[in-house]
């Protein structure tokens, strides 16, 4: 009887233990979420976030045809982490990842001419086409694949309609959860 009574407490002991385990597994992923939401709630209240110009860099591109510019793309810790697992290539993007594109116009840099002879090195000048935002939420943004979009142009967002073509274009990309762009170690 008594083996019987120590196997219960052992048996309760290893229940508590393994609920407790989950419960700090479940609040260190709402700690995640809560960490993503000021971002995302400034964007959505129409307010650029306050240090996403501080975020790290998750690739940068050029543009060309059209749009011909110069990106950097930036993700919030969320969205950091899970590029440099693999997301898009191997999973989605979980909730709470925001990416933000920048974009530059570009022009050859002269003294690169004169030294290589010919045009060689590109630097960015002006800001082009504001900054753009995906924010990861696959219920509120369902409709598009979980993402919502969002551009401010000079500090000011840009109404709603101008980001209608946003998903059409991701779209293309829809076996890499809708981003273009790959994590540039």
């Amino acid at each position: 009887m008594q083996h019987l009574i120590n196997t219960g407490r052992l048996l309760g002991a290893a229940i508590a233990v393994a609920a407790l385990a989950g419960i700090a597994a479940y609040q260190a992923s709402a700690d995640s979420m809560n960490a993503a939401s000021p971002a995302a709630a400034a964007i959505e209240a129409g307010h650029l976030p306050d240090d996403y110009r501080d975020w790290p860099l998750i690739a940068v591109a050029e543009e060309q045809g059209k749009l011909n510019d110069l990106r950097a793309v930036l993700g919030n810790d969320i969205a950091i982490k899970a590029a440099k697992a693999g997301a898009g290539e191997k999973s989605a993007y979980p909730d709470g990842s925001v990416i933000a594109r920048l974009a530059w116009d570009h022009e050859a840099l002269a003294e690169s001419a004169a030294a290589f002879g010919q045009p060689q090195s590109y630097v960015g000048l002006h800001p082009k086409n504001g900054v753009q935002f995906m924010i990861k939420d696959a219920k509120k943004f369902a409709a598009t694949g979980g993402w919502g979009f969002a551009q401010f142009n000079a500090g000011k967002p840009v109404e709603a309609k101008a980001l209608s073509a946003c998903f059409s274009c991701h779209e293309t990309v829809k076996a890499r959860d809708f981003v273009f762009n790959r994590y540039a170690p």
